[in-house]
């Protein structure tokens, strides 16, 4: 498949990594510190079981990007719009778009945006950018994807390249359960300086970390009505 990645960061790097792997031909679109270092070494791949430069393409931008099978968008959501605007003119009517993007409305403002439709995905993975043009994978790696006419075909291909998908009957309550547990956990550990594990062993940090949960959910019951 041609594969285009909108987001050359931990998470797209480690995805388009493995597709990448598999055979597939993937283009990256990031940062020149990334972009520089794939062109001139190709990814470095560094997961558990495998650590190795894969040869690949880079660019700044999608001006040189050929119309791909699959886009896997894995910008922040704060750049969802201008990512859909980017793929202007780049996109066939048979081309899947996959929005790997922690929040619950990624996916319909690209939708919006790029005039078809796009199947949102929940990431649960551990991965960073290790250096330039390097990213590393700490552990997880499966996928949940919405439901669609294309999703079992995806999924397959996904799995081909050894990354665990489930197809969701319900993707809205997985992007909320995504994000009920991003803004337990993530906010603490980072200003604690801990991972999850010693964070959850010094005290008060469970309630803390209930009492978030209790709020967060508070906003998906309002959105649907529910007084509770």
């Amino acid at each position: 498949m041609q594969v285009a990645v909108i987001g050359a960061g931990a998470v797209g790097c480690y995805y388009g990594g493995l597709l990448l792997k598999a055979g597939h031909d993937v283009t990256f679109i990031g940062r020149p510190v990334h972009v520089d270092a794939i062109n001139a070494r190709g990814l470095l791949l560094d997961t558990q079981t495998f650590k190795g430069h894969l040869p690949a393409r880079a660019a700044t931008d999608t001006s040189a990007l050929a119309a791909p099978d699959l886009v896997l968008v894995c910008v922040k959501s704060a750049d969802t719009e201008a990512a859909g605007r980017s793929l202007a003119g780049c996109l066939q009517p048979n081309t899947s778009v996959l929005s790997l993007q922690n929040g619950v409305d990624n996916a319909p403002r690209l939708a919006a945006v790029i005039g078809q439709a796009v199947i949102p995905v929940v990431v649960y993975v551990g991965s960073e950018m290790a250096g330039p043009g390097h990213v590393r994978h700490h552990g997880g790696g499966d996928l949940a994807i919405g439901p669609s006419a294309a999703s079992e075909a995806l999924a397959q291909t996904l799995r081909a390249a050894g990354i665990g998908v489930t197809i969701a009957d319900n993707i809205d309550t997985t992007l909320w359960s995504k994000l009920i547990i991003n803004c337990a956990y993530n906010a603490l550990s980072a200003v604690a300086g801990l991972a999850y594990g010693p964070m959850l062993q010094v005290a008060g940090t469970r309630d803390v970390v209930s009492s978030a949960v209790q709020e967060a959910t508070t906003v998906p019951r309002q959105r649907r009505g529910d007084p509770r």
